[in-house]
C-alpha cells in the first residue's frame, strides 16, 4: 500500500486500524523506513509491547528513531501533546517530522479514556499548518467498538485493510464538546472539602497535603501534589472568580483531588501547548498536566472542575 504520508507539506493525522502484529508492522515499518530514507526525524511513541515489536523489526536500522514508552510518557493523555509530540516536532524546526503515536491501548481505564479521546481530537488543532505526520494505531481486535467510532471522529483519514480512505464521520470539535461532561461524584469513600479565597491559599495547600499523607500518598509524590495544588488554587483566585472549593479522597490506587471554581476555560488546548518562551504566564495548567497521572476537566460558562489523579 502507499505510504501513509500523502502530502509532506501538510499536517497528516491518520488512524491505523490493525488486527494483529503482521498488520501493525506492514504499515508502520515502511512508514518509518520511508522517513529515515528521506532524512526525516522519526519518533515512535507506543505501548511497551509494540515498542519492542518495532524496535526488533527495524534492528540496527532503527538507531536514528526516537523510541518512547507511551505507557510512561503518555499515562496522562493531557501531557502527550506538549511533552511527546510537540517536544519532538519543535526540536526539528523546518523539517517534515514523522511520529507514530498510540495513546489508546487495551487496558486504559474508564477514567483515562475520555481524556484520550479529547487528546486525539485536539491534535488536529495543535498541529494545524505544521509539516508533521502523526499515525495513530488502534487495535481493532481488543478495543471496544465505541473506541473505533471515536477514532473515526478524531482522524480525518483511516487506514484499514490496505486502504487509505477519508473518514466520513470526522468531527473533532464535536468530540471535544461531547466528552466535556460533568465528572461523577465519588461514592462510598470519605471526601474532605475546603473552601478558599486569596487569603486562604496557604491553608488550602496545607489542607490537601495533610489529607494526602493520611490517605497514603508517598513522600516521592508530595512535591508534585504541592506544585499542582498551588497552580490550580491560584488560578481559581486569579481567573476563576476569586474563590474555590478543593476536595480530596482516595480511589483504589490513586489519590484524587479536584478544584471547583467559577471560571470558564474557553480554549480546549489550555494546558496542552506550551506558550511562546517570551510570553509571561500561561504555564500553570501545563505544569499540572506534567506532574499528574491523569487530569480530567469539565468546564462551562460559570464554572470549572479540574480533577487530578496521583498514584499513591
Amino acid at each position: 500500500m502507499n505510504d501513509v504520508t500523502a502530502e509532506a507539506e501538510l499536517f497528516v493525522h491518520p488512524a491505523l486500524f490493525y488486527r494483529n502484529q503482521s498488520e501493525y508492522l506492514a504499515v508502520n515499518v515502511p512508514f518509518i523506513r520511508a522517513g529515515l530514507d528521506a532524512g526525516e526525524p522519526v519518533a515512535v511513541a507506543v505501548p511497551r509491547e509494540n515498542l519492542e515489536l518495532l524496535r526488533g523489526e527495524l534492528g540496527e536500522d532503527g538507531a536514528p528513531v526516537r523510541f518512547i514508552d507511551m505507557q510512561q510518557a503518555g499515562r496522562n493523555p493531557g501531557r502527550i501533546i506538549p511533552r511527546v509530540l510537540r517536544a519532538f516536532a519543535d526540536a526539528h524546526p523546518g523539517a517534515h517530522v514523522r511520529i507514530i503515536g498510540e495513546p489508546v491501548w487495551f487496558g486504559r481505564s474508564a477514567e483515562e479514556y475520555p481524556a484520550c479521546v479529547q487528546h486525539e481530537a485536539l491534535i488536529n488543532h495543535a498541529f494545524t499548518g505544521r509539516r508533521v505526520t502523526i499515525v495513530c494505531p488502534y487495535d481493532t481486535a481488543r478495543l471496544a467498538p465505541q473506541v473505533l467510532v471515536d477514532a473515526r471522529a478524531t482522524h480525518p483519514v483511516v487506514v484499514a485493510d490496505g486502504e487509505h480512505l477519508p473518514s466520513g464521520s470526522y468531527a473533532p470539535d464535536h468530540v471535544i464538546a461531547s466528552y466535556n461532561q460533568p465528572l461523577s461524584r465519588p461514592s462510598g469513600v470519605p471526601v474532605f472539602s475546603f473552601s478558599f479565597d486569596a487569603a486562604l491559599l496557604p491553608d488550602a495547600r496545607h489542607f490537601v497535603i495533610e489529607h494526602a499523607v493520611a490517605l497514603g500518598l508517598g513522600d516521592g509524590r508530595r512535591d508534585d501534589l504541592t506544585l499542582a495544588v498551588a497552580e490550580l488554587t491560584t488560578n481559581s483566585v486569579v481567573h476563576g472568580g476569586g474563590t474555590g472549593v478543593i476536595r480530596i479522597w482516595a480511589e483504589d490506587e490513586h489519590l484524587v483531588w479536584q478544584v471547583e471554581d467559577g471560571g470558564h476555560i474557553g480554549d480546549p488546548l489550555a494546558g496542552r501547548c506550551p506558550p511562546p518562551p517570551d510570553r509571561p504566564g500561561g504555564r500553570g495548567l501545563l505544569l499540572v498536566h506534567y506532574v499528574s497521572d491523569l487530569v480530567r476537566t469539565h468546564t462551562r460558562p460559570g464554572g470549572t472542575t479540574t480533577r487530578c489523579y496521583l498514584r499513591r
